[in-house]
């Protein structure tokens, strides 16, 4: 577990100029996490409870605060979906990133964030969890801003920096109050004794505030806006943030708590209100999106969403299970978008598409595999974990939710395939936008050496992709080992309902992109202000604009300047005032003149027998 910071410290102060040995120490750093990862798996399928070793870290009074380590059925399988991605992206890292002149201290920062996320990852208890935590995301905010050479990358790091701190004030509220009143954060004795000695409101308010944790970490509404601005860093860093690790960190984290959550009904309401909205805006956004990658940003914003609507109705194994089955198609979908910039050195996948992105065979395969999944296409790992999602919303009394659902199954299957067909079907002229790639320029050169090295992790996660939901029996199995819910029975009906409006989805992208007489054009388009509320994401960041133009610098800042000037200003100036004036008239007592002298010795005389007389 040490290894990726034994790594991070060896290639940062040691072989900063030592490129081949530094990417040799970082991956073996990795290497050893991913079998330990599986091992462990292995060797723990079977066991009956988990394994706790933990200390006391802190102690005050009767509240105490734990360290070490705890592997249970969910830590072990993040752990494994952790150490794989890390790894594959590691690999995936020595084709793109060749010839960068900072990729020494780029594995470096990869390095700190796995480990990061490792041990967050296995945290026993919930200050250890927040230590590490707060760690990914100073390591995100590293890696987002890498090429801090360029301004939109350093203020993109910045702003989920900051964005990602405002849920996470809530998550630390959370913390302390439960240890003022339980004095315990072993997540084990959260999920298992605070139920019964905390009152109902007070494990309300505890699970409200430690989920607007998960709202910044996670992307949620109203805090989604930060992810999509994140593509600014490499390529590989975007599917790790979006596949496994740090925006999967706040969905593992109410899974983590979710017996906790589950005794509050309120805080599961908010947890499945939040992922239902943010899975529609999220969607909406996806379906007039050009930038390849922004399209796959606002796709795991929807599908977070879909993951905590599964958990807010109360089933923990499809959330979790569309955890696993995403880290594997989000990644890949990620990879393979970073062949075709690397390649054509542009964002646009219009502009992809009429260079011949068509012409590189196992990235255009590899997306398309990854697309189905994504789009929850039989056989594909996306349908099963999905359907798992829908199968519990459909069983709430509130219908809204499984309609919300249903959407939702129809939009991804409508904005993935509008890019997969405008990707395989090239129309020459029908594109007149600008490029505007992020990708810095000089990595063409490396593009064929490079090639073999970014395409065997797209293989691994392809086949991942077409396997994974087949495992969802043995999986369910497992998580549900230790007290968790089963997932309820699915009815028949709404297989084909999703099935339907998923076809339609693919249908109605191949009508707009895809035939032969296509104009590529959405229907959006026909709708302008639909099309620029989507395109402007619902003008969130305008309110947000607005908020800190008016609120913070006209209203609080202006209270602050008047306050700073006015009172505290004011309140030194008059008593240096004071004090002068008090000299001055003290100076007329030693001017040497015996008139003054006579007069100040008269004033006194009457100034006591006043007081003589009235007190």
């Amino acid at each position: 577990m040490g290894l990726p910071l034994v790594s991070f410290f060896v290639l940062f102060f040691c072989l900063r100029k030592h490129t081949a040995s530094s990417l040799s120490v970082s991956l073996f750093c990795s290497a050893i996490p991913l079998v330990c990862a599986y091992y462990l798996l292995i060797s723990l399928w079977d066991s009956k409870a988990p394994i706790l070793f933990e200390t006391i870290w802190m102690r005050g009074g009767e509240a105490s605060v734990s360290f070490g380590f705890l592997l249970d059925p969910i830590s072990l399988l993040m752990l494994c979906i952790v150490a794989t991605i890390s790894f594959l992206v590691q690999v995936y890292s020595l084709g793109y990133m060749a010839g960068d002149p900072g990729i020494t201290r780029y594995y470096s920062f990869l390095s700190i964030f796995a480990w990061s996320m490792i041990s967050m990852v296995v945290a026993p208890g919930l200050m250890q969890l927040y230590v590490f935590w707060e760690l990914v995301g100073l390591s995100s905010y590293l890696l987002i801003g890498f090429w801090h050479h360029k301004f939109s990358a350093s203020q993109a790091g910045k702003k989920a920096f900051v964005m990602t701190r405002l849920g996470d004030l809530g998550f630390f509220l959370g913390i302390v109050i439960l240890l003022l009143n339980f004095g315990d954060l072993s997540i084990l004795n959260l999920n298992h004794e605070a139920l019964h000695k905390l009152p109902p409101s007070l494990v309300t308010t505890c699970a409200v505030l430690i989920f607007c944790g998960v709202i910044g970490k996670s992307a949620q509404f109203p805090l989604l806006t930060w992810l999509p601005d994140a593509m600014e860093g490499p390529t590989p860093v975007s599917a790790l943030l979006h596949s496994a690790t740090m925006v999967a960190a706040g969905v593992y984290l109410t899974g983590r708590l979710f017996p906790f959550f589950q005794g509050s009904p309120e805080a599961l309401a908010v947890v499945l209100l939040i992922g239902a909205l943010t899975m529609i805006l999220s969607s909406t956004m996806a379906m007039v999106a050009r930038d390849i990658k922004q399209v796959w940003a606002y796709s795991t914003v929807s599908q977070l969403g879909y993951m905590l609507m599964g958990l807010g109705a109360g089933s923990y194994f499809s959330g979790i299970f569309h955890l696993t089955t995403h880290a594997a198609f989000k990644a890949l979908l990620f990879l393979c978008s970073g062949v075709f910039i690397h390649h054509f050195e542009t964002n646009d996948f219009f502009q992809i598409s009429r260079r011949g992105g068509r012409s590189l065979k196992i990235p255009m395969i590899a997306i398309t595999v990854a697309g189905c999944g994504l789009a929850g296409i039989f056989p594909f790992a996306g349908f099963f974990s999905k359907e798992a999602v829908l199968g519990a919303l459909v069983h709430l009394p509130n219908k809204t939710w499984i309609i919300a659902g249903l959407a939702g199954a129809f939009m991804t299957a409508y904005y993935t395939f509008r890019l997969l067909f405008v990707l395989w079907l090239p129309r020459t002229g029908s594109d007149t936008s600008s490029e505007h790639g992020h990708h810095a320029s000089g990595h063409a050169s490396h593009a064929e050496a490079g090639y073999w090295a970014m395409a065997v992790p797209l293989l691994i996660l392809a086949a991942a992709t077409a396997i994974l939901g087949f495992t969802g029996g043995p999986l369910e199995s497992f998580l549900v080992s230790h007290g968790a819910h089963a997932a309820p029975a699915h009815a028949e009906w709404l297989v084909w309902a999703s099935i339907v409006l998923v076809v339609s989805g693919v249908g109605l992208a191949w009508f707009e992109f895809g035939r032969k007489a296509a104009r590529q054009e959405g229907f959006l388009s026909r709708l302008p202000f639909l099309e620029n509320l989507f395109m402007n994401r619902w003008y969130i960041d305008h309110f947000y604009r607005k908020f800190v133009d008016y609120a913070i610098y006209g209203g609080f800042s202006r209270a602050f300047t008047l306050n700073d000037r006015r009172v505290i200003d004011g309140a030194v100036d008059g008593l240096s005032k004071a004090i002068r004036g008090s000299g001055w008239l003290m100076s007329f007592s030693q001017s040497g003149k015996l008139q003054y002298n006579l007069f100040f010795l008269a004033l006194g005389i009457a100034l006591l027998g006043l007081f003589f007389l009235f007190v």
